[in-house]
C-alpha cells in the first residue's frame, strides 16, 4: 500500500520464514546473474576464434575455388585450340589423300569433290602420273546422299580421262545423287571426263577450258576378230547414251564430233571449247565457281529435287 509521500506501508506484520524466503530468493537469483555473465565473458574469446576461423576457412575455400574454375576454363580454353588444330591437320590429310575436302562453312554445306589427273580403274597408273582412284570418289559419294548435314555436291574437273568403267562408274553415282549437284570443268574434261562433266543437275565450263571428244581407245593386247570390234562398239554406245541421256546433245551429232577427221593429227574426233560445248549443248552453261555456287545455292533454298535436262 503507498501513502500519500510515495513509501510502502505493511499492511501486516511479517513472519521471520516469509523475510528468510525473500532473501534467498533474491540471492538465488542475484547469484544466477552473476554466473552466467562470467560465463558468457569467458566463452566470448573463444566464440570470437571459432567465428575468425570459420571465416578464413570459407575464405580459403572461395580462393580453392576460383582457383580451380580458372584452371577449368583454361583448359577448356586449350581443348578448344587442340580440337581445332586436330581438325585442321585432319582436313590437310584428307585434302591429299582423298582430292577432297569437308563441306564446307559457307551460307550452306556444300562438298566439294574433285576428279582430275587421270582417272585410275582397275590397274594402277604410272606413279609419275597424278591420277582420281575411283575407290576413293565412291565412298564420298555415298556420305553426301547419306549425310543430313551436306547439302548439296559441287564436282569439279580437269581430267584427261582414263578408265572407261571406272569413269561410267562414278558418272552414274554422281547422276544418282538426289541433293542439288554441279559441275565444273576447268582446264580440260577429256575422254570419259565428258560423262562425268554431264553427270550433275547442273554442268559448268569456263570459257578457256576445252572438251576433246573421241572414240574408246584401247592399250594392251586387243584380237583381231569381229567381236572385239563389237565389244568396243558396246562400250561406245554405253558412253553415247548415258552422255545424250544427261545433256541436251543428240546422239547423232555425239557420234559425228567423235568420228571427225582432219582436227586431230594423230587421231579422230573433235577438241571443244567452253563456248563451243554450250553451244553444241554438251554442257548447260558457261561459268566459272560463282556461278556454279549460286545454282546450288539457289537450288539447295527452293528444296528443288534432281531436275529433267531434257525437260
Amino acid at each position: 500500500m503507498l501513502c500519500g509521500k510515495g513509501r510502502f506501508q505493511p499492511t501486516g506484520r511479517l513472519s521471520s520464514t516469509s523475510i528468510y524466503c525473500a532473501i534467498s530468493s533474491t540471492s538465488c537469483a542475484a547469484f544466477a546473474a552473476f554466473e552466467m555473465e562470467n560465463t558468457m565473458a569467458s566463452c566470448l574469446p573463444w566464440a570470437k576464434l571459432r567465428i575468425n576461423r570459420g571465416a578464413r576457412a570459407n575464405t580459403t575455400r572461395c580462393s580453392d575455388d576460383k582457383r580451380e574454375e580458372s584452371a577449368m576454363e583454361k583448359n577448356r580454353v586449350q581443348n578448344k585450340k587442340d580440337e581445332a588444330a586436330e581438325e585442321l591437320r585432319a582436313q590437310q590429310e584428307y585434302l591429299m589423300e582423298m582430292g577432297g575436302v569437308f563441306s564446307t562453312r559457307g551460307k550452306h554445306a556444300i562438298h566439294c569433290l574433285t576428279v582430275i589427273g587421270q582417272i585410275e580403274g582397275h590397274s594402277l597408273a604410272p606413279q609419275s602420273q597424278k591420277t582420281t582412284k575411283y575407290e576413293h570418289v565412291i565412298p564420298q559419294l555415298v556420305a553426301v546422299e547419306e549425310d543430313p548435314a551436306i547439302e548439296g555436291l559441287l564436282v569439279i574437273l580437269n581430267t584427261v580421262g582414263g578408265d572407261v568403267e571406272a569413269g561410267l562408274c562414278l558418272a552414274e553415282l554422281i547422276a544418282g545423287v538426289s541433293k542439288p549437284s554441279a559441275t565444273l570443268v576447268l582446264g580440260g574434261g577429256h575422254s570419259i571426263g565428258i560423262p562425268l562433266a554431264v553427270s550433275a543437275q547442273r554442268s559448268f565450263i569456263v570459257p578457256s577450258a576445252t572438251m576433246t571428244v573421241h572414240p574408246v581407245r584401247h592399250s594392251g593386247l586387243v584380237l583381231g576378230v569381229p567381236q572385239t570390234l563389237r565389244y568396243f562398239e558396246q562400250m561406245q554406245q554405253r558412253i553415247t547414251r548415258f552422255v545424250t541421256g544427261h545433256s541436251a546433245i543428240s546422239a547423232e551429232r555425239f557420234t559425228q564430233l567423235m568420228l571427225h577427221t582432219g582436227e586431230l593429227v594423230m587421231d579422230m574426233g573433235s577438241v571443244l571449247e567452253g563456248e563451243m560445248a554450250v553451244r553444241e549443248g554438251l554442257i548447260d552453261e558457261l561459268g566459272g565457281l560463282h556461278e556454279a555456287l549460286r545454282y546450288l545455292y539457289r537450288a539447295i533454298e527452293k528444296g528443288k529435287k534432281k531436275p529433267s535436262k531434257n525437260a
